[in-house]
């Protein structure tokens, strides 16, 4: 790992950071540099221009400048906000978090039937539709496979994904 990628690398725990820098990538139309992906990270871990030209021993106009020009154009690009203008860095991170590029925490479930499961949600969009607010989401449930037996049922229909485990009754009752 060089100098420059330990540098905010933080924001690794709580961002997307790859699926991140190949979607900018994509935005970009090549390869983030090695200074885009820093000043990136320094933004994903709440600095903003001031504060990250001071850490890194930059100018403030020039990390601005930097940003402006490459950074922010990419994730107006990647986020569908083109022709919004940036008020604020934190804008950024925001736009960022609600097109789901911000890890959530996985929470483990020990269901009834003792069968542990990890469940991770993500917000993907949130819109406002007339008179209803609908929120898409994705979710990841992860059982371990060596808990799933023969006499376990995985029901999947267009509504929802059930895991039944059926338990046997070995007193004859």
């Amino acid at each position: 790992m060089t100098a420059i990628d330990r540098q905010f690398r933080e924001a690794a725990n709580q961002w997307d950071l790859e699926t991140l820098y190949l979607d900018l990538a994509s935005a970009k139309g090549k390869r983030l540099t090695p200074v885009e992906k820093l000043h990136l990270r320094g933004l994903l871990c709440g600095y903003g221009p001031t504060e990250m030209a001071q850490i890194l021993n930059k100018s403030v106009k020039g990390v601005g400048v930097d940003l402006c020009n490459t950074l922010y154009l990419y994730v107006k690009n990647l986020t569908g906000r083109g022709s919004e203008k940036i008020d604020n860095w934190r804008s950024i991170t925001e736009w960022l978090e609600e097109a789901g590029y911000k890890n959530q925490p996985s929470v483990q479930y020990q269901l009834s039937d003792s069968l542990p499961v990890e469940l991770l949600i993500k917000k993907v969009n949130m819109t406002l539709d007339k008179d209803k607010l609908v929120v898409d989401l994705n979710m990841r449930i992860v059982a371990p496979s060596s808990e799933i037996s023969e006499d376990s049922a995985i029901e999947v229909n267009n509504e929802a994904v059930e895991l039944r485990h059926e338990t046997n009754n070995r007193n004859g009752d």
